[in-house]
C-alpha cells in the first residue's frame, strides 16, 4: 500500500492516497520498536523494509528509514531464528541467499536501500557477499532464483535442477529489485547485466504474450502438462507483474552528478535533469531481436556531460560476473560498432560502460550495434544438472526448444552439436521472434543398451516465449556427449512436480 501511494503521489501529484500510507506507517512506528509500550517485531514477509525506504525518499521524514533499518537489525533477535525466513542470523552477518527466495529478495534489497541511504558499512558488506553468493553458485540462466519447490526457496549452492526448478515469476521481480538497487549503490554495470538477463528471460515468461495468463514457477525444462494460468488463488505473480511491468521505465536511464547513465534499450521518449539541466532524448531500434539501439538528442537538450552507454556482459564475453557461466566458444568478445553523429568515435569502457563527454546539443545521435552471432554456454562444472551440457544464446535471450517445433523426433533424443551451423530467421510466430535453427544428432538407447544415432536439425525459441502455444515438451539445456545424454535418460527422478 505504501508503495503504491507513494507511486500515485509521483505520478498525480496528489497527497490524497499518501497521506493515507503516511498515517499508517506512523502507526508502525509509534507501535514497533524497543521503547516503552512498544512491541519488539520483524515483518513476516519482508516488504516493508523497501517501502518504509522509498515513504523516507518521498517525505524526507527521517523516522521511516531508522524504521526500515529496525525491521532489519532485529531480524534473528526475535523468538523467529529459522532459514526459510533469513531470520536464521542477524543480516548482517549472513553470507548466503537461503530461505524463500522471494522473501529473501525483497529483504536483500531493503538491506540495499538501507546501505544506500545510510551508507553502513556492515549492510554494504553483507549484501555485497549475498549478491556474490546468488550470481556465483544459485542463478539460473535464465536469471531465476529459487531452486527448489519445498518451501519455493533457494537451494544449497550450485543446486539448479531444471525440471523441478521453481523460479517463482515474484523472485525474478525481487531479483531485479536487488540488483537495480545495488547498481545505484556501486554505479557497476554487472549488476544490471543480472538484472537484464533477468528481465528479459526468467521474469518476462511468468506472463503469456497476450498478458491474460501467468506462470507461478518458470521451470528450465518440461514434460508437458504445464500451462500458464488466468489466476492463482495465491495471487502474489499476477498482481506483481501488474506493478512491476508499468515501473520499467524507472530502470532505464540514472543520473549521477554530470553522468547520465543508458541502462536498458528500451525504445522511449524521455526528459532527465543532468546537472541541473534539462535532457530531453529518445531511444530506437531492436536491441533484443537486432541488436541496434539509437539515441537522438531532442529539444532543449544542452550542457557538457557525460553520456554512459552500458556495454552488456554478454557482449563482452561473459554471460554473468562469475564463474558460474561462460560461453563454449570463449571468445573474450563478440563485437559491437558505436557511431557518433554518423561517423566513429574513440571510447573507453569503465566499469562496462562506454563514455562521451561532450557538449550535447539538439540532433546529436548516438548508435551501437552489437553482433547477435548466437552462442553455446556451459555452467560451471560444480552444477550437476548442466554437467556436459550446453544452452543456447543470442543477444540477451536465452532461447530452448519446443516440442511444436520439432515434432519430428522427441527432445529427450537430441544432443547438440558442439560445432553448430545457427541459422536465425524472423517468425510470425510468437509476436515475431527470431527462431533459431541449428545441426544436431537425434540419439536413442534402446533397451538392449545400444546406442543409435542421426543427423537433424532443431528449431528454438526464445525462452519467455515458451508454453504460448500450448502444452508440451520444453528444454533449454542439451547434452553435448554421449555421456550426458546417458546421464539425462537415467534422471528420471528430476520431473515437474509442482503445485499452485
Amino acid at each position: 500500500m505504501v508503495e503504491g501511494a507513494v507511486a500515485h503521489w509521483q505520478a498525480t501529484g496528489k497527497r490524497n492516497f499518501l497521506d493515507i500510507a503516511v498515517k499508517y506507517a506512523d502507526c508502525v512506528c509509534r507501535e514497533i520498536g524497543d521503547g516503552d509500550g512498544q512491541v519488539a517485531k520483524v515483518p513476516g514477509h519482508q516488504i516493508a523494509e523497501m517501502a518504509l525506504a522509498r515513504l523516507y525518499l518521498a517525505t524526507g521524514d527521517r523516522k521511516y528509514l531508522d524504521q526500515a533499518k529496525y525491521f532489519l537489525d532485529k531480524r534473528g533477535y526475535t523468538t523467529r531464528k529459522d532459514t526459510y525466513s533469513q531470520a536464521h542470523k542477524p543480516v548482517v552477518q549472513q553470507d548466503e541467499a537461503v530461505g524463500h527466495a522471494v522473501r529473501a529478495g525483497y529483504m536483500y534489497a531493503g538491506m540495499a536501500d538501507v546501505a544506500a541511504l545510510t551508507g553502513d558499512s556492515a549492510y554494504i558488506k553483507a549484501v555485497d557477499r549475498i549478491w556474490n553468493n546468488i550470481v556465483s553458485k544459485k542463478l539460473y540462466i535464465t536469471g531465476g532464483v529459487g531452486a527448489t519447490h519445498n518451501g519455493e526457496a533457494f537451494g544449497a549452492n550450485y543446486e539448479l535442477p531444471n525440471y523441478s526448478a521453481y523460479c517463482e515469476t515474484c523472485a525474478a521481480i525481487a531479483n531485479v529489485y536487488v540488483n537495480h538497487r545495488l547498481f545505484l549503490l556501486h554505479g557497476e554495470s554487472a549488476y544490471y547485466d543480472v538484472l537484464e538477463r533477468t528481465l528479459y528471460n526468467g521474469l518476462i515468461s511468468g506472463i503469456s504474450l497476450d498478458g491474460d495468463a501467468f506462470f507461478y514457477p518458470n521451470p528450465l525444462a518440461s514434460d508437458g502438462g504445464y500451462s500458464r494460468q488466468p489466476w492463482f488463488g495465491c495471487a502474489c505473480c499476477p498482481s506483481n507483474l501488474s506493478r512491476f511491468i508499468p515501473s520499467l521505465p524507472g530502470y532505464i536511464y540514472a543520473v549521477d552528478g554530470k553522468d547520465l547513465y543508458v541502462n536498458l534499450f528500451i525504445g522511449n521518449e524521455a526528459d532527465v535533469e543532468v546537472d541541473g539541466k534539462n535532457v530531453s532524448l529518445s531511444m530506437s531500434g531492436d536491441y533484443a531481436r537486432d541488436g541496434e539501439i539509437n539515441v537522438a538528442f531532442r529539444k532543449n537538450s544542452a550542457g557538457h556531460f557525460t553520456l554512459k552507454l552500458r556495454i552488456p556482459g554478454w557482449a563482452l564475453g561473459k554471460p554473468v560476473p562469475s564463474d558460474l557461466y561462460a560461453y563454449k566458444d570463449r571468445h573474450s568478445a563478440l563485437g559491437y560498432g558505436m557511431m557518433l553523429n554518423g561517423q566513429p568515435v574513440e571510447t573507453h569502457i569503465v566499469d562496462g560502460y562506454l563514455a562521451i563527454s561532450r557538449r550535447w546539443k539538439k540532433g546529436d545521435t548516438v548508435s551501437l550495434k552489437f553482433d547477435m552471432t548466437p552462442r553455446l554456454v556451459v555452467a560451471n562444472d560444480k552444477v550437476k544438472a548442466d554437467r556436459d551440457m550446453v544452452a543456447v544464446e543470442r543477444g540477451p535471450l536465452v532461447y530452448c526448444a519446443e516440442w511444436v517445433d520439432n515434432t519430428g523426433h522427441d527432445l529427450s533424443d537430441v544432443m547438440m552439436n558442439l560445432a553448430p551451423d545457427f541459422k536465425v530467421s524472423r517468425s510470425d510466430m510468437l509476436k515475431g521472434v527470431n527462431v533459431i535453427t541449428t545441426n544436431v544428432q537425434y540419439v536413442t538407447l534402446g533397451d538392449d543398451g545400444m546406442v543409435t544415432s542421426g543427423k537433424g536439425r532443431i528449431s528454438l525459441v526464445p525462452y519467455y516465449a515458451w508454453a504460448n502455444r500450448g502444452e508440451g515438451r520444453m528444454k533449454v539445456w542439451f547434452p553435448a556427449s554421449l555421456s550426458s545424454f546417458a546421464r539425462g535418460q537415467s534422471a528420471a527422478s528430476e520431473k515437474n512436480s509442482f503445485e499452485d
